[in-house]
């Protein structure tokens, strides 16, 4: 059996080519050729619920497959959405039930919930109130019109360069939030698209007027590329989570170490502070193990550990692909040592660049100890 840093490094070097490997599973592709054939279909949470299969493939997608038979709990939770911040889902500890209910939306769109995306349904929304505002018939020839050209043709625009030669889905575009196409400086609206919202001090974000940021928000090209006018998270992204979430799976049959690397990999953009940490015992876990720590570590009073983290660890490492990657480099050699797999290779090897020998010596589990990030 490979050691636990080794198989990391064969899956983590290409995840594209490790997720394709997935998709070829016979019962993977099935399912999600009948999630993807059914869940627009779905129109409300009871219909939702009550297709097992579609609700259990979403489920897994979010990593809450073991949640799945809670039907009454995910209802909760799927009522109340996630716009109020003292919602059922918002307020749990535990961000996944957050995230699936912003996926799959029914408390704000309703029966559009699995087909929803701003690009659509929320522009044509707005340029709808924007018309009546103006004093034109929502229902007028002219804004029927409009609106039928524009859901026809906005799913082909690929990029901001694709929609702002298009002046009539431009113009549409921008008449949604309130913006005049005719006076509105070009090369303004090219650096709110191309800027997005995700950066606080994006162009977007630093303009007084929100129409801007609200535009950005729905054509976001910045955070979905090509895909910003078809992005429906209910559809490819819950499909592209399930196939990571199989994959993780997957590794963990063989090796749990690989497993929690991985899983790691995948929370840590989104880590910002040690209790989004603390909070998920996978990633809790990783980082004790990284650092040597004890299981019994994790009893300790929660700001302790939080500040032990701290002092130990920069967590904006964690945004950085090196620096990441040499932490899982620890984390999965600190694994090996632990839970040593049946191979005669070490992986401690991998960290000192030292010729492979069996057995570990106490120079170099004292070295482990003291390497520094």
């Amino acid at each position: 059996m490979l050691s636990t840093y080794i198989s990391y490094q064969l899956i983590a070097k290409d995840i594209p080519k490790s997720i394709a490997r997935i998709e070829q599973q016979p019962t993977v592709d099935r399912d999600t050729q009948y999630y993807l054939a059914n869940i627009t279909k779905v129109k409300s949470i009871d219909d939702f619920v009550n297709n097992d299969r579609l609700f259990k493939y979403a489920m897994k997608a979010y990593g809450l497959e073991n949640m799945d038979y809670a039907k009454a709990f995910m209802v909760k939770a799927l009522k109340e959405g996630v716009s109020n911040p003292d919602s059922f889902a918002n307020k749990l500890t535990d961000k996944r039930y957050a995230q699936f209910v912003r996926a799959f939306n029914f408390a704000a769109d309703g029966a559009d919930a699995t087909v929803y995306n701003p690009a659509q349904q929320l522009v044509t929304k707005n340029y709808a109130m924007q018309a009546e505002i103006a004093g034109l018939d929502p229902d007028s020839d002219y804004v029927k019109g409009e609106t039928t050209y524009y859901l026809a043709n906005i799913t082909k625009v690929k990029s901001v360069d694709d929609l702002m030669s298009n002046d009539r889905l431009y113009t549409y575009a921008l008449a949604a939030f309130g913006l005049d196409s005719a006076t509105e400086d070009k090369d303004l609206i090219r650096q709110v698209l191309e800027g997005g919202v995700r950066d606080p001090d994006s162009v977007a974000n630093k303009q007084t007027n929100k129409a801007y940021a609200g535009l950005a928000s729905a054509l976001n090209f910045e955070q979905y590329g090509a895909n910003a006018t078809t992005y429906v998270p209910a559809q490819q992204p819950t499909v592209d989570m399930y196939m990571r979430q199989t994959l993780e799976e997957d590794a963990g049959k063989t090796n749990e170490g690989v497993r929690l690397a991985l899983y790691f990999q995948r929370k840590a953009p989104d880590i910002t502070s040690w209790y989004d940490v603390l909070a998920d015992t996978a990633l809790a876990s990783v980082v004790r193990t990284a650092l040597g720590l004890p299981d019994s570590f994790a009893t300790a009073d929660i700001d302790k550990q939080a500040q032990l983290f701290e002092q130990k660890l920069d967590i904006k490492d964690f945004i950085d692909p090196d620096k990441l990657t040499k932490f899982l480099t620890r984390f999965t050699s600190m694994y090996e040592i632990n839970h040593p797999t049946s191979t005669a290779v070490t992986s401690v090897s991998v960290l000192f660049a030292q010729p492979t020998s069996v057995g570990i010596s106490t120079d170099l589990m004292m070295a482990m100890q003291q390497l520094k990030f």
